[in-house]
């Protein structure tokens, strides 16, 4: 079983220090190249699928979390006010009362609807020292984030646009949910009192799951505390859950900023305000994504694509070359010379990057290379060109596949 922090140290991924911390890791190099490749797929996604993308500050004042709910139902896992000459601001543990504060600062119609706002955003959780664990749980949190501002006939529509939107990362990241969870109040818990609002909620999302066709479990104490959800759950080796992704359906908090829009009468109508986000957490998405792929990431993700090996250094030139190519090309790759062992030692080295392109005296001469893939396939000489085209291929395509037969010239 890998475990993520173990793998994501020895990989040169992310670490963490006393003196910035518990709680806050910081990004290697390698580890910040798969965030920024995670976050980009996650920005096209949503620009496809109709999105626009905003940023907000991470501070608010109290009055704004207030107003929300927050600070009744959640103040617990909140930082500490801090004073600002009369005013005291907080960092916020959501980023959906700022989306709100967005929606509300000019007028909408029934025609811009649903109007989809997106961002990846930092939030902070005051979570306590002994529940912190690498980058599962954090108090620094950058989250993949959006909110639908939408009439009441288009609510189940988006949720299961939104379900399909996370059925389409996992497959492109190589991850398979545990479960499905229906998440709705439970005793005891700080929820908001509005009865109507959670049974049209719980109506709305059981289904959108029951026309999806997914099995799903309902589970009691695991709602928002202003509304029910639907939870995408994912194991790790030990059997141990989490949740990633999340659809919410929100009646509290359009009516607590008093969200509105004018309709095709004339009048002022309520939004419904639908939460969604298909990775949730960067830095849980990646713990679970180093564990899942023993950091064999998918070549699209990973930190090197390509490494490019010179038997020896009379084909360094070339191999450079090949290198500042697949820079032109958009690919990740490293040049790794004699200098650094024997071709053998240089293989194993590179055994989690997903192309080795070694380069002989053969390949130098005729301008092909002699691919070896990570799963130990090993490919016949390609004209260089042709090579990097097939994989910029698969890598453009969100692929989990390494390689794919050339079509025949007939199309069959």
């Amino acid at each position: 079983m890998s475990d993520h922090r173990k793998l994501g140290r020895e990989l040169g991924l992310f670490d963490t220090d006393p003196l910035i911390g518990a709680g806050l890791p910081y990004w290697l190099p390698d580890g910040a190249t798969v965030r920024h490749t995670l976050e980009e797929y996650i920005r096209d996604a949503e620009r496809r699928a109709g999105y626009r993308h905003v940023y907000s500050p991470v501070l608010g004042k109290r009055e704004l979390y207030e107003l929300s709910g927050h600070w009744s139902h959640y103040s617990d896992d909140m930082f500490p006010p801090m004073e600002l000459g009369a005013e005291q601001v907080v960092l916020r543990p959501s980023l959906c009362p700022h989306h709100a504060v967005i929606y509300r600062s000019h007028g909408h119609s029934y025609r811009e609807l649903p109007l989809r706002m997106a961002e990846l955003g930092g939030m902070y959780r005051s979570e306590l020292s002994g529940v912190l664990g690498g980058l599962t749980r954090v108090r620094a949190i950058q989250l993949n984030d959006a909110h639908i501002f939408c009439t009441l006939d288009q609510v189940a529509d988006e949720a299961a646009a939104a379900l399909e939107m996370i059925r389409r990362a996992y497959e492109a990241l190589g991850i398979t949910p545990a479960r499905y969870r229906l998440s709705l109040p439970g005793p005891g818990g700080k929820y908001v009192a509005a009865p109507e609002m959670w049974r049209r909620s719980t109506a709305l999302l059981t289904d959108v799951l029951d026309r999806s066709g997914l099995a799903y479990e309902a589970v009691e104490g695991e709602a928002a505390f202003y509304g029910p959800k639907i939870d995408v759950q994912v194991a790790d080796g030990a059997g141990r859950e989490s949740t990633l992704s999340t659809v919410q359906i929100d009646f509290h908090q359009p009516e607590r900023f008093d969200l509105h829009y004018i309709g095709p009468d004339g009048a002022r109508h309520r939004p419904v305000m639908v939460h969604r986000s298909i990775i949730g957490s960067v830095e849980r998405a990646v713990a679970h994504l180093i564990e899942e792929h023993g950091g064999a990431f998918p070549a699209w993700l990973a930190p090197t694509q390509l490494v490019v090996l010179p038997i020896s250094e009379a084909e360094l030139p070339h191999a450079e070359a090949l290198v500042r190519r697949c820079v032109d090309l958009g690919l990740r790759a490293e040049l790794a010379g004699p200098e650094r062992g024997s071709l053998g030692a240089r293989i194993r080295e590179a055994r989690l990057v997903p192309y080795q392109a070694v380069v002989g005296a053969r390949e130098a001469d005729d301008g092909r290379v002699a691919l070896r893939l990570r799963d130990g396939r090993r490919l016949d000489p390609l004209p260089s060109d042709e090579a990097l085209a097939r994989i910029g291929a698969l890598v453009a395509a969100y692929s989990t596949e390494l390689w794919t037969p050339r079509p025949s010239p007939s199309g069959d």
